[in-house]
C-alpha cells in the first residue's frame, strides 16, 4: 500500500505540473488571439475572460491525458534512473502490478475526463457560441472606445471618437477613414481605387425600419482621393450618414460540439455519430496511453530518462492524429459506423501489449542465452 501511494502521488504530482503548463500556453495563445479582436473592436473586453473560462473545459479533456502520458514517462523514468524500480523489482514488483497501480490515477483521470468530455466540454462550447453570437449581433458604433483607432470591415474601414455618451448615443470629435474598392472582375482580387475621409463634430446613430443602423454625422467635411496623388476633393456637408456594417466574430468552433451528449445518443445522423464516438473516446485514450507510457518509462541509467520521451512523444502523437484524421472520414462517410474509431483504439492497444510484454520476453533470453553460455563453459 505504501509503494502504491508513492508510485500514485509522483505521477499525479507530475501530471499536475505538466497540465498546468500545458494549459497556460494553451490559453495564452487563444488569449492572445481573442485580445487582438478585442483591440479592433470586433470583441467587448469585457466578454474575454468569460470566453477563456468557458473554453477551458474543452482545452482539459485533450491536455489531461497527454499530461498523464507525460507524468507518467517522467516520473517512472526518474525512479528507473535512481534505481529505485530496481530495488521495487528486487522486493517482488512485477510489470503487471506496476502497470496495476498505474490504473489507479489513470482511472481518476479517465472519470475527470469523461465528465469533461460528455458535460462540460459542450456545456462550455455552447456558452461561447452565445456570447459570439451577440457579439456578432453588435455593430461597428456598439464596439466604439473613446480614444481609439478602431479597425473595421476586414481593416479596410477605421473609426475613432473623442467622446462617447454614456448610452452609447452621441459622439464628439468624429473621424473616419474608408478604403475604396474596384468592383471586383470574377477570379481577381479587389483592388484599392482610393480613400474617402470622413471628419465631424458630433454623431448620432439612427435605426432604420428594416434594422440597418446609420452613423449620422453633423457638421463636418469629407476628403475623398488617392494616396500620393494630390487630388484630394473636399465637401463640406452638415449631416452625412454612414452606414455601420456588423462585425465578424470567428469562433472556430462546431455546431455539433455544442450539442448536448444526451442529444447525440441515438441519434441517426453521421456527424452525430461521429461526435459521440470522439466525445467516448477521449476517456478510453486515458487507459491505453497509459498502457503504452509503462514500457516506454523503462529507462537504463546509464542512457538517461529521457533518451525515450521524443519517441514516446511521436507515439502519442501519432495515435491523436489518427483519431483526429479517422473522425473526419467518418464524418465524410468513407468509414463504417461500426468500425468508427474503434481501430484506431484497438490499433494503439495491440501496440500497447506488444511493448508490455516485449520487455519480460527480452529478458527471458537473455537469461536462456546466458545459462545455454554458461552450461557450454
Amino acid at each position: 500500500m505504501i509503494v502504491f501511494r508513492y508510485l500514485s502521488r509522483e505521477v499525479l504530482v507530475t501530471l499536475s505540473a505538466v497540465s498546468a503548463v500545458l494549459l497556460v500556453i494553451i490559453m495564452s495563445g487563444r488569449f492572445i488571439k481573442y485580445l487582438a479582436q478585442a483591440a479592433q473592436g470586433v470583441l467587448d473586453p469585457s466578454v474575454l475572460f468569460l470566453i477563456m473560462g468557458y473554453r477551458m473545459p474543452g482545452f482539459l479533456q485533450l491536455i489531461l491525458p497527454l499530461g498523464l502520458f507525460l507524468g507518467i514517462l517522467l516520473a517512472y523514468g526518474r525512479l528507473y534512473l535512481d534505481s529505485e524500480m530496481t530495488v521495487l523489482s528486487a522486493t517482488g514488483m512485477s510489470n503487471r502490478r506496476l502497470l496495476g497501480y498505474s490504473m489507479a490515477p489513470a482511472a481518476i483521470v479517465a472519470v475527470i475526463v469523461a465528465w469533461l468530455s460528455l458535460g462540460l466540454a459542450p456545456q462550455g462550447v455552447a456558452e461561447v457560441a452565445k456570447i459570439f453570437n451577440q457579439q456578432d449581433a453588435m455593430t461597428e458604433f456598439d464596439t466604439l472606445v473613446p480614444g481609439r483607432f478602431q479597425a473595421m470591415k476586414d481593416g479596410s474601414r477605421v473609426t475613432y471618437t473623442e467622446g462617447l455618451s454614456d448610452d452609447r448615443g452621441q459622439l464628439a470629435g468624429v473621424f473616419i477613414s474608408e478604403k475604396r474598392m474596384q468592383r471586383q472582375v470574377e477570379g481577381e482580387k479587389p483592388k484599392q481605387s482610393g480613400i474617402t475621409v470622413l471628419v465631424a463634430e458630433k454623431g448620432r446613430q439612427v435605426i432604420q425600419a428594416d434594422g440597418s443602423r446609420y452613423l449620422i454625422l453633423e457638421n463636418g467635411y469629407r476628403y475623398d482621393g488617392n494616396p500620393g496623388q494630390a487630388d484630394y476633393r473636399a465637401t463640406q456637408y452638415e449631416t452625412h450618414g454612414v452606414l455601420l456594417p456588423k462585425p465578424s466574430v470567428s469562433a472556430e468552433i462546431g455546431e455539433r460540439e455544442a450539442v448536448p451528449t444526451r442529444e447525440l445518443i441515438g441519434s441517426d445522423e453521421p456527424r452525430y455519430q461521429a461526435e459521440l464516438q470522439w466525445r467516448l473516446s477521449i476517456p478510453l485514450l486515458v487507459f491505453i496511453v497509459t498502457l503504452l507510457a509503462v514500457p516506454l518509462a523503462r529507462v537504463n541509467p546509464r542512457q538517461g530518462r529521457f533518451l525515450k520521451l521524443l519517441p514516446a512523444i511521436l507515439l502519442y502523437m501519432a495515435y491523436l492524429a489518427l483519431l483526429i484524421g479517422a473522425r473526419g472520414q467518418l464524418d465524410k462517410g468513407k468509414i463504417p459506423m461500426e468500425l468508427g474509431l474503434w481501430w484506431v483504439h484497438a490499433l494503439f492497444l495491440l501496440i500497447g501489449a506488444a511493448l508490455f510484454l516485449w520487455q519480460p520476453m527480452k529478458l527471458k533470453l537473455a537469461s536462456r542465452r546466458a545459462v545455454k553460455e554458461m552450461a557450454h563453459a
